[in-house]
């Protein structure tokens, strides 16, 4: 397991350096905060699922390979964790009688689902953007996950508006392939378990 610069010391935290393991929150508690009320909606929420998810990683960091950044390691925990939660509710909802259901508890539920479904839509363009050229990437992360127009997006990468237009399209098309080639595997695979 490798260590980086930015990465805490993991070693010192198996053998019980806490002062380390709060370096390792300190770090990662926006990650984590900010994965919990994107799924949940629920600020109350997402700070429990937060707290439940460094206990988690406390006592899972032992099974921590470092073939994954530790980043990503802690966000699937993270996502799970809310996954987990989003469950739960499910299943209060289920048990509750059906005059006690608030319309506001359905609502978020819904909320909480589409979430999910838009950051799971949002990994998968990531991964894919990854494999584009670092221009191509760059247009497309401005564009799709800061919310930049045209000329915001050429100023930050100092080209002219048209040229960031047509290298938009462009990269678009290069990012439709990939998503393409990548979920069709995926789409084939779940109806031939099915």
């Amino acid at each position: 397991m490798k260590q980086t610069k930015n990465q805490p010391d993991i070693a010192a935290i198996l053998n019980g350096d806490t002062q380390e393991f709060s370096v390792l929150v300190d770090q990662y508690k926006d990650l984590v905060f900010t994965v919990a009320i994107r799924t949940l909606k629920n600020r109350e929420e997402a700070e429990e699922v937060a707290q439940d998810t460094f206990i988690k990683v406390f006592k899972s960091l032992k099974n921590f390979k470092g073939d994954a950044k530790l980043s990503s390691w802690i966000y699937r925990i993270a996502y799970n964790t809310c996954l987990d939660r989003v469950k739960k509710h499910k299943k209060e909802l289920k048990n509750m009688p059906i005059d006690e259901v608030r319309s506001e508890a359905v609502m978020e539920m819904g909320n909480a689902l589409d979430g999910m479904v838009m950051q799971e839509r949002a990994a998968t363009i990531k991964r894919c953007i990854q494999q584009l050229s670092p221009v191509d990437a760059a247009l497309l992360t401005l564009f799709y996950f800061e919310e930049k127009d045209l000329k915001e997006m050429a100023k930050a990468l100092n080209l002219s508006p048209n040229t960031a237009k047509v290298k938009l399209f462009r990269a678009r098309n290069r990012l439709g392939a990939i998503l393409k080639n990548q979920l069709e595997p995926e789409t084939i695979q779940s109806y031939g378990q099915g």
